[in-house]
């Protein structure tokens, strides 16, 4: 599976962004579909993901303000952004993976990343 994240740029505090993930190669309907964020000198985190059945977890910092879809026909995750923060600016990748924990940055495939910026 590769996987391709684009919808990345900058926005202003309290803006919104739409992020999306597409693959291609094998089908990635029974795959969970994850994204993970990188700041500047941080640690990759986990910020959402979407399982093969439709069930999705969130990270506590981004509830109520990110959701996560996919569309399996379109072999696609999306990410929308709502209510953004300085906090949120970092890079986002996308990954997924047949099995494993949600939360766990282990997944077998990643996208490129996309560079989401947030200014105050």
């Amino acid at each position: 599976v590769q996987l391709q994240a684009s919808g990345g740029g900058l926005v202003q505090a309290g803006g919104s962004l739409r992020l999306s993930c597409v693959a291609s190669g094998r089908s990635f309907r029974s795959y969970t579909v994850g994204w993970f964020r990188q700041a500047p000198g941080k640690e990759r985190e986990f910020v959402a993901a979407i399982s093969w059945s439709g069930d999705t977890y969130y990270a506590d910092s981004v509830k109520e303000r990110f959701t996560i879809s996919r569309d399996n026909a379109k072999m696609r995750g999306d990410l929308q952004m709502n209510s953004l923060e300085p906090e949120d600016t970092a890079i986002y990748y996308c990954a997924a993976q047949s099995s494993g924990r949600p939360e766990v940055p282990q997944y077998g495939y990643w996208g490129q990343g996309t560079l989401v910026t947030v200014s105050s």
